[in-house]
């Protein structure tokens, strides 16, 4: 949002600085339409994704739900000693343990 802010008032600047073509006139309707073409332009683009690792109740109850069925899922197989069933499903405890059992506390996010 920083970035668009900042987009926005250097092109309002560059709308309203004298310019180095023939015709340095420039009047309150061609600054305006400057000034106009920036904010629309700064508002199609696409917004920079700015991912912080927030961690919600949402993504873990998400986590649990798709990854934990899926290792709830390998019961039989452990019942029957297929532990190669276990280790073809080791993206599965690697995506559970991340994203179940997250950590908020920054001392834990720091050991890590």
């Amino acid at each position: 949002m920083q970035k668009v802010i900042v987009a926005l008032l250097l092109g309002a600047a560059a709308a309203l600085a004298p310019s180095a073509r023939a015709s340095p006139k420039l009047d309150r309707r061609a600054a305006l339409q400057q000034s106009l073409g920036v904010v629309a332009g700064a508002l199609a683009l696409p917004q920079v994704a700015s991912a912080d690792g927030a961690v919600s109740t949402a993504t873990v109850q998400r986590s649990r739900g798709i990854y934990g069925g899926r290792i709830a899922a390998l019961k039989d197989a452990v019942a029957k000693g297929d532990f190669a069933a276990v280790a073809d499903e080791k993206n599965a405890f690697l995506l559970f343990n991340s994203g179940a059992y997250t950590q908020k506390n920054p001392q834990i996010k720091a050991a890590k």
